[in-house]
């Protein structure tokens, strides 16, 4: 068997190679030729999944290392037979994390506290639920609305999208990219939805950058219905805008997800649905071989100080956010195509980020409230 690999997933080449002959190949560069004898694809978003990819080729399989599918076309595969999966859920906990350093980062720029805040969570699959959790850990009111959900579900909770607009202090995104049916996420955040905000409300996108009509956020931060700014993800992608980078508080080039477990996840997801399609054992142990966390150990003294103070101080020896902000604006040169080979780049030589459950934390003098928090935010307490 022959398997083509796109060059981001990570540890791709150690995987599959475990199945089949193996090539790896960047992206952006996979072509028609490439796959004319192949049994399967595997790729991450960069790599569109078409017809005009796979027409004429023996591909049985493809597979995405990431959580969003909405650059392949499931309508064509279906057409053809072909077997594809996706890998839902790979990078949740990424992205909450993530989530919770750009309020702490905020917190600190600008002196508000986020106990007592209104936070308004859009989305509340895989991705929203963890979020949502860490939130309330963090003494936030959630207001959650997901009409998919709300549709299937008994759980009364859910709230319309106008009251979620209208009473949150943070309103952040985290649906998936849907152009039709019943609920169509495609540009939802459009003027309307901004002219319903709270005044002065706090905007993240960390979803995907086409659920956001971006004119219409720049309109609003201009206009003061929106204070600050979270842009993790962009329309277009890999060129990104430099006007709505200069008005963003925090930026960052598409790698919410991208800590090592969440690329992991996917690869290892990917591996599992391969083997099963082609009926081989798996074999894959790469547990075993994962890298060190750069923070393994952290202790902090917690005495007089504000807990929300002691959490961002955590957070950011193990993520500084502030790291990814300064990266992307280095890489808004003038020249797009240059911008956008930055933007790719940038993703491409990604930091090993590891998720907050490889530090044990040490909080000395830490009240029991404080505690709690650390711990839900997902590090291990230490003589806990």
């Amino acid at each position: 068997m022959k398997i083509i690999c796109a060059e981001t997933v990570l540890l791709g080449k150690t995987a599959f190679e475990k199945a089949g002959k193996t090539v790896v190949i960047p992206d952006r560069e996979i072509t028609r030729d490439d796959l004319l004898d192949a049994d399967a694809l595997i790729v991450r978003s960069k790599t569109r999944i078409n017809r005009e990819l796979l027409h004429g080729t023996p591909v049985q399989f493809t597979g995405t290392a990431t959580a969003g599918a909405d650059h392949i076309d499931a309508a064509y595969l279906g057409q053809r037979g072909i077997y594809w999966c996706a890998s839902p859920g790979c990078n949740a906990n990424s992205v909450s994390e993530y989530l919770v350093a750009a309020l702490l980062t905020l917190r600190a720029r600008h002196g508000f506290d986020l106990e007592g805040k209104t936070i308004g969570v859009i989305g509340c699959g895989n991705v929203g639920s963890r979020v949502v959790k860490k939130c309330e850990a963090l003494g936030m009111k959630v207001l959650r609305n997901d009409p998919p959900l709300a549709a299937t579900s008994t759980d009364p909770d859910f709230q319309p999208l106008e009251t979620v607009l209208a009473e949150s202090d943070i309103v952040t995104l985290h649906v998936p990219l849907v152009k039709d049916g019943p609920w169509p996420t495609d540009r939802m955040a459009d003027y309307r939805f901004f002219e319903q905000l709270k005044p002065g409300a706090i905007f993240i996108n960390a979803a995907r950058g086409s659920v956001c009509d971006y004119d219409a956020l720049l309109d609003a931060k201009q206009g003061g219905a929106v204070s600050h700014m979270v842009v993790d993800v962009w329309s277009p992608e890999p060129a990104f805008r430099t006007d709505l980078l200069k008005m963003a508080d925090i930026a960052s080039p598409h790698i919410a997800g991208h800590s090592y477990e969440g690329k992991l996840n996917g690869t290892i997801a990917c591996y599992n649905e391969l083997c099963n399609f082609f009926e081989i054992p798996k074999i894959l142990n790469i547990v075993s071989s994962l890298p060190e966390p750069d923070v393994p150990t952290f202790e902090i003294d917690c005495t007089g100080r504000d807990e929300e103070d002691v959490l961002h101080e955590i957070i950011k020896q193990v993520y500084d956010i502030e790291t990814d902000d300064l990266l992307i604006r280095e890489a808004a040169v003038h020249d797009e195509i240059d911008r956008a080979r930055n933007f790719d780049n940038l993703r491409k030589t990604y930091r090993v980020r590891r998720e907050f459950m490889n530090t044990k934390v040490d909080a000395q003098n830490a009240s029991d409230s404080l505690c709690r928090k650390i711990k839900a935010m997902g590090f291990v307490m230490r003589n806990a």
